[in-house]
């Protein structure tokens, strides 16, 4: 296995990249051993996009998380990818949800006051469907509430595909989804209609599953899940080929690549199960947070756990809010560069945040290049703006001689994702999308 010696350069705070001499008690000395990828590890992520905007939830400042305003919305504002986190009912429903816990995005505590400290695993998705996602949001969040927001229903997995495909839920007269149920009044599945405000944009689904404890067989029934929708197939030529919108392709196309699905885990037993549910390698993520404190050999345990099972890509937090110190310095972003794998950090709010790690600020000789950019991929609660960084900020200073782009020629689309994005801003699309103020 190969040996990478550490970069010298190791940066505090708000790092420029000027400092030259460690300051954490290790030297250049240190040699931890870093795992070679496998030949179909390194295909995937020759394949895999790079500069990539992930709408984290869909969002959580626009719209209330993970409902269909929110996929909805970052499907048209054009992100690359619409991210959710799964759960599962107590009749096995694949949920898009983050929390175990129900009552900090819904209504639980009125609905079934004596339930409302059980898991969501506790219930059943007619139990759930009976729940209300938005008007939390509402009352949180003034400047951005809608009256449309209220009565917003907790979504499937199956939903979010289907809103990837420009799809939205049938409702009935009174807002509520049509469902289709079995002999015995059971849940069976959601019925959908094309989405008249679809925009033709057909984004990636990036998912996120949680510790297998607390949802046994997860990653099977995902695999499942995904090949029922021809999302995935073991051979990737039989993959479903995502419709356009009147038969023209939109701005964003992911849907239709072999990266159009990306796994992500924190759990050490998910990413063991991913591996081995998912006979075809696809681009996975091994989630990280809290490492800024950890010695290069702590960084490298966890970069080799990744490889040795299955992952292509590592996660690490930002500093993205007061107190949560990063994880992704500038030696161990390195650290990952020197194993081929890419980098999708998490979690970008502010063009501070995108200057600070995607190279500008990281280049004081002002040189440009790639090596200065630590971000393959960005997750993201205003995909409005991390898109508007790319087609704006990153491609003014290419204008100016300085490319800090990462490179895209080996999966065939240009650097720049987002450099023909149309300018909307995110009110605009909520309107043209018919939530009501």
């Amino acid at each position: 296995m190969p040996v990478y010696l550490l970069s010298a350069s190791f940066c505090l705070g708000m790092f420029s990249c000027q400092d030259d001499v460690r300051t954490d008690g290790y030297s250049t000395a240190d040699v931890p051993e870093l795992h070679a990828l496998s030949a179909e590890q390194k295909e995937v992520i020759d394949y895999t996009p790079k500069n990539i905007v992930i709408a984290h939830r869909g969002t959580e400042f626009w719209a209330p998380e993970e409902s269909e305003a929110a996929m909805r919305w970052a499907r048209n504002i054009g992100a690359d990818y619409i991210e959710c986190d799964l759960q599962k009912t107590k009749d096995g429903v694949i949920l898009a949800l983050h929390d175990e816990s129900l009552l900090r995005t819904t209504d639980v505590e009125v609905v079934y006051p004596s339930r409302q400290n059980d898991y969501v695993s506790a219930f059943t998705y007619d139990e759930l469907l009976k729940l209300d996602i938005g008007s939390w949001f509402n009352e949180a969040n003034p400047e951005q509430a809608r009256s449309s927001f209220v009565g917003l229903d907790i979504l499937t997995l199956d939903d979010v595909l289907m809103i990837a495909e420009g799809y939205r839920i049938k409702r009935d007269a009174n807002g509520k989804r049509i469902v289709n149920r079995d002999e015995k009044g059971n849940y069976v599945s959601t019925q959908y209609e094309p989405d008249p405000y679809d925009n033709g944009n057909r984004p990636g689904v990036y998912i996120e599953t949680k510790a297998p404890y607390l949802f046994a067989g997860m990653e099977k029934a995902l695999c499942a899940c995904l090949k029922k929708h021809g999302w995935y197939d073991e051979d990737a030529s039989k993959m479903k080929k995502i419709a356009y919108k009147n038969g023209v392709p939109g701005n964003v196309d992911i849907a239709n690549t072999k990266a159009r699905i990306i796994l992500q885990t924190f759990s050490l037993g998910g990413l063991i199960n991913m591996n081995k549910e998912f006979k075809r390698k696809i681009p996975t993520l091994f989630l990280m947070y809290d490492m800024t404190n950890s010695t290069p050999a702590s960084y490298a345990e966890k970069i080799n756990f990744a490889i040795d099972n299955g992952a292509t890509a590592m996660g690490p937090n930002i500093d993205y809010i007061k107190g949560y110190p990063t994880s992704l310095y500038p030696w161990q972003g390195d650290m990952i560069r020197r194993t081929g794998m890419d980098i999708h950090a998490w979690t970008f709010n502010t063009q501070e945040q995108f200057l600070k790690y995607t190279g500008p600020w990281c280049d004081p000789k002002k040189e440009g290049g790639a090596d200065k950019n630590y971000v393959d991929g960005a997750f993201t609660n205003h995909a409005d703006l991390a898109i508007n960084f790319y087609r704006e900020t990153l491609e003014g200073y290419l204008a100016k001689g300085l490319n800090y782009f990462r490179s895209n020629a080996k999966c065939g689309l240009p650097d720049n994702l987002h450099k023909n994005t149309p300018v909307k801003t995110a009110q605009q699309v909520l309107d043209e999308l018919h939530y009501a103020k």
